[in-house]
């Protein structure tokens, strides 16, 4: 199991544990966090999901494609260089203890 924290934008944290392969997406959608939405089921077709990747995290978690740069353009809140479809990112042991910051918006 790998261990996933989510940070609401009032600063809640909630820490998970998932199964390595999921993605933050479907761990956070599993377990009833409210920041994160997933209208699209994590198909990459809305920017619901948006995530900010903690900046000691983000060397870890790769750069985002071009394809989800352009998704976030559609994103609700601020996107920032930190910023990432949480359905893109797979969790695996390189990710144990991964932290993520959620938007305050997604629709």
């Amino acid at each position: 199991m790998v261990k996933v924290t989510f940070i609401d934008h009032d600063g809640t944290q909630t820490t998970l544990e998932a199964a390595e392969g999921d993605s933050v997406m479907e761990t956070a959608i599993a377990n009833g966090i409210d920041g994160i939405v997933a209208e699209c089921g994590g198909s990459m077709m809305c920017a619901t999901c948006h995530c900010y990747v903690d900046d000691a995290w983000i060397e870890r978690t790769g750069t985002r494609s071009e394809s989800e740069d352009d998704m976030l353009d559609s994103a609700a809140s601020e996107v920032k260089p930190t910023s990432r479809l949480s359905c893109q990112i797979r969790l695996g042991a390189d990710l144990d203890g991964l932290v993520v910051h959620l938007p305050e918006e997604q629709i």
